[in-house]
């Protein structure tokens, strides 16, 4: 089996070759919103993330989703070993650099507890398994949120960003599903 970190590299490429498709699939992904196992998402707070790099970008997505009445909360990173927290996003202008400079609501917003939380990934699997930039973030935060109750996770990711397997180790945690240019496609068990 290929090692985490040359995968990571490898998918890293590929990733970065198919944003060329990058605002096609944004779109994508928002006239897919309905696919999601909570086609209902009025009242709730769905937590996004603002696309870095060759990430595919949720913003499409995010209008969508709050268009139907979701709350949307920015991840936000308050140490570099610790859980991320999840504050509400309003006005975007108002964004300020967090513990490790990704922008982020500020201090003042209102710290939530997301319902749904989309995922950047590298690289995913059907069973769930996830590789993402390797910071451990997502995995201390999905782990966090899940001891305190039901949650939905779901990675955001162009479809060639599929693997066979990814390769992973006791801290991961599985995504509930994958969300791509080509539909929503639940974990296999």
């Amino acid at each position: 089996m290929t090692s985490r970190d040359d995968l990571r590299r490898r998918m890293r490429l590929v990733r970065k070759g198919l944003s060329g498709t990058a605002l096609h699939a944004a779109e994508a992904l928002a006239r897919h919103a309905l696919a999601l196992p909570v086609a209902d998402v009025e009242g709730r707070v769905v937590a996004v993330y603002r696309a870095a790099g060759s990430e595919i970008d949720p913003a499409p997505l995010t209008l969508e989703l709050r268009r139907r009445g979701a709350k949307i909360a920015l991840p936000v990173v308050v140490a570099k070993d610790r859980p991320l927290i999840f504050r509400l996003a309003s006005d975007e202008d108002a964004l300020t650099p967090d513990a490790i400079g990704m922008p982020a609501p500020p201090p003042g917003a209102q710290e939530v507890r997301p319902d749904i939380v989309l995922v950047p990934l590298v690289a995913f699997d059907v069973r769930g398994g996830r590789l993402g930039q390797g910071g451990g973030y997502y995995d201390r935060t999905l782990s966090a949120l899940r001891r305190s109750g039901q949650l939905l996770a779901v990675g955001l990711a162009f479809a060639g960003q599929e693997v066979d397997e990814v390769p992973v180790e006791p801290h991961d945690e599985a995504l509930d599903g994958v969300l791509t240019e080509d539909g929503y496609r639940a974990r296999s068990t």
